[in-house]
């Protein structure tokens, strides 16, 4: 669950013992997650013009004649039109995370987070003079608005980072948008009220995001004085908060804190918005897919505080992981001899799940048919896939901590019979699929270090080895980080096709001689991440989730198709296939960054005119989605938004009916169908049973409250069974056996 359950981490790389300098933070999917508004996508900070750019950029005739001084007052002044775009670009960077495209603000069930600038009975008594010394001084304490109570941890962090003209320009654009009561101010009243309030000018570097996610600089960061103003952190707080962000952050942020799913986090960044502005994000998160980590009693206000402060420093480098480290921690319990030959139980292991079980480092194995958890398994900690294998009698699971363990289900119980650690950080698992190669190679790919490895099927051992470290796909640029997200196992030919994150390369590995390993490099896009199989199970489609597309591999013929575009952030889990009334055989994908559920033709046979294209985009209940699923059998879609901040969407699921994609969707109350009492109860990953007439959902509570599994009837769309038992830990990702086996989705 990346990201994917992108957000859901926790002990997941362990801190390196000799880390001296300080990590990054707690804010996974996107520190600073804007939402889909006019302004431009990638924006920065504007730059203020000069004065004879300024004149040539009025009108024709204006050109043509020498640029005439302007007034004392209004040096470097934008055009009206100009100043509303501007600052909306301001707006959209730096306010928006909080505050919202509209204006609306953001409300937490009945308390309020964010104050809403639209439509308020309170910013209405403002003038521009106020609203600029709150930009510049912040604001403390309680606060109501049209009668709702905004606690004083909802504060107005300072930002004296934003130069006169950007504050200028976004107080106009706050001023004269969603029907405000109009006003503007000029950059040189901003000045004087800057020196009157005592606010001196950040001059602290910021730069386009991009920059961020190429090539690391040369110089040794341990000779490096840092400026003044990093915040100070003792060596104790730096192994806590490394810790913690291993566990929460770097799956989207990254080890190295350069972005991928989530926004880079470098320190050049972070310094310029401040330690309360990023407490303000860590607690409340925001629509777009960053968890609300504050709010939601995952994070206490003093670790809220540590990882704000922590952000600002520089990020330490952990160590590699190679052959004789996987080989050190590599343990075959039981030797394939010593295992059954058939299974020792009369149960049905088509229909087991194995559920993760996420702040408890196990996994569950429950009966579908009797709903009975059959064994309790110790594994690598917040198990982010498994796995079967091709044969159906064995489940891998790798942890977020990159340890990889083999479950066999003959066993009575089913049994851990292989262990190994690939690494400090992973996501992903896969096993050899193709004719005659079944259950003979599994691989991972690791977060930390960049790699995949391949591995005996059976027993886990390490054969081969192959660092992703290079060039990227676009400015081709030497990336230090590119880390492995999904990985497939053809069906067409003896390949694993291999996701790498942050080069945006797809790799076709050939395991047929991995000794002599031949690997199919395919350009796509960054930043990589999940994807699945179209219903013939023939072409394989992946987000490409920070560059808003999706990309289609034949992998029939080894080739890309095509780049389709895409809405912000889609997040595909592995996607959901079926038949559209009007567009034939479709994939879908929900999105982290807003509510939309983008449909793409998948036939180029008989529907090739829909073919590649988003054929259709149905609206969910919010950003923040994770997984949208739905079953061969079924008529039913169903998409999930746990990372949404606002918890009536969180602890809900949007069911879209396939025979009408046309219709609303109905909102199913899941959590509230648990009766478990206080708590987050984020309601996560839809999956249905081997018959595809029941659809399990996760209510994931805090650690040390209740979590329950939810099991709904698809057809009547009813409340069937709660399982509950205080062995469920924080259950997230459920794999059925069958359709995992079969690629069913």
């Amino acid at each position: 669950m990346q990201k994917q359950l992108e957000a859901l981490d926790a002990p997941a790389a362990p801190v390196p013992a000799k880390v001296e300098t300080p990590a990054p933070a707690p804010a996974p999917a996107k520190v600073e997650a804007p939402a889909p508004t006019p302004a431009p996508a990638k924006a920065k900070a504007p730059v203020p013009a000069p004065a004879t750019q300024v004149a040539q950029n009025t009108t024709p005739a204006a050109a043509a004649k020498p640029a005439a001084a302007p007034a004392a007052d209004v040096v470097n002044e934008r055009p009206p039109a100009d100043k509303m775009t501007a600052g909306q670009t301001v707006y959209t960077t730096n306010c928006l995370p909080c505050h919202q495209p509209t204006g609306l603000g953001l409300q937490m069930g009945e308390v309020g987070a964010f104050p809403p600038l639209a439509k308020s009975d309170s910013f209405v008594k403002l003038k521009p003079t106020d609203v600029v010394g709150q930009i510049l001084k912040g604001r403390t304490g309680e606060l109501v608005v049209n009668g709702i109570k905004y606690p004083p941890t909802s504060l107005m962090p300072p930002l004296p980072n934003l130069t006169d003209e950007d504050i200028a320009n976004v107080v106009h654009y706050v001023f004269n948008s969603w029907g405000n009561q109009g006003g503007t101010i000029t950059t040189k009243e901003v000045a004087e009220l800057r020196k009157t309030l005592g606010v001196a000018e950040v001059n602290v570097a910021t730069k386009v995001e991009g920059v961020y996610k190429g090539a690391p600089s040369a110089i040794d960061p341990t000779g490096v004085k840092q400026p003044g103003n990093v915040p100070a952190i003792t060596a104790a707080e730096m192994d806590q908060a490394s810790l913690i962000f291993f566990q929460r952050c770097a799956g989207c942020h990254g080890v190295l804190r350069k972005g991928a799913t989530g926004k880079p986090l470098t320190p050049d960044i972070t310094l310029a918005k401040g330690t309360e502005y990023l407490k303000a994000i860590i607690n409340f998160g925001s629509p777009a897919g960053m968890p609300n980590w504050g709010t939601s009693g995952q994070l206490s206000p003093e670790q809220i505080d540590l990882m704000a402060r922590f952000l600002q420093q520089e990020p330490p480098v952990p160590p590699e992981w190679g052959l004789a480290e996987m080989k050190a921690s590599w343990k075959v319990i039981v030797p394939v001899a010593d295992r059954p030959t058939e299974p020792q139980h009369s149960l049905n292991i088509d229909n087991f799940f194995a559920v993760t079980l996420r702040d408890s480092g196990e996994v569950a194995i429950i009966d579908g048919d009797t709903k009975e958890i059959v064994t309790i398994l110790k594994t690598g900690y917040a198990v982010h896939i498994s796995r079967s294998s091709t044969s159906g009698r064995y489940i891998y699971t790798v942890g977020r901590d990159a340890k990889l363990d083999l479950i066999d289900l003959y066993m009575n119980p089913p049994k851990v019979v292989a262990e190994i650690k690939t690494g400090l950080e992973a996501r992903s698992v896969e096993t050899s699929k193709f004719k005659g190669y079944e259950d003979k190679y599994a691989i991972v790919g690791t977060y930390w270090p960049p790699q995949y490895v391949i591995m005996d099927g059976p027993t886990l051992e390490p054969k081969k080895i192959v660092s992703t470290r290079g060039m990227t796909v676009d400015t081709q640029e030497y990336h230090p980080e590119p880390r492995v997200a999904a990985i497939v196992a053809s069906h067409e030919h003896p390949e694993f096709i291999v996701n790498v994150k942050e080069t945006g390369k797809i790799l076709l590995v050939n395991y047929e001689d991995i000794e002599n390993l031949k690997v199919t490099t395919l350009d796509a896009a960054r930043f990589l991440h999940d994807g699945g199989w179209d219903s013939t199970h023939r072409y394989f489609l992946t987000a490409a989730n920070k560059s808003n597309k999706i990309a289609v591999v034949d992998s029939k013929e080894q080739k890309m198709i095509t780049l389709i575009d895409c809405t912000e952030i889609p997040h595909p889990g592995r996607g959901a296939n079926f038949i559209h009334p009007k567009y034939g055989p479709v994939w879908a994908t929900s999105a982290l960054g807003n509510e939309n559920v983008s449909l793409i033709g998948t036939d180029p046979v008989n529907h090739k005119e829909y073919a590649w294209k988003v054929v259709q985009v149905m609206k969910g209940q919010g950003g923040g989605s994770v997984f949208a699923k739905t079953h061969p059998t079924s008529k039913h879609l169903y998409v999930d938004t746990p990372l949404n901040p606002d918890s009536k969407v969180s602890q809900s699921i949007a069911v879209f009916d396939l025979e009408n994609p046309d219709a609303p969707f109905q909102v199913l109350p899941i959590a509230e169908w648990a009766e478990l009492g206080e708590g987050v109860k984020r309601v996560v990953q839809p999956e249905y049973n081997k018959a595809g007439d029941e659809v399990w959902f996760s209510v994931w509570n805090g650690k040390e409250q209740e979590s329950a599994i939810v099991i709904i009837d698809d057809k009547t769309l009813k409340l069937k069974a709660v399982i509950k038992d205080k062995r469920l830990i924080t259950p997230t990702g459920k794999f059925n056996v069958y359709n995992t086996q079969h690629d069913i989705y």
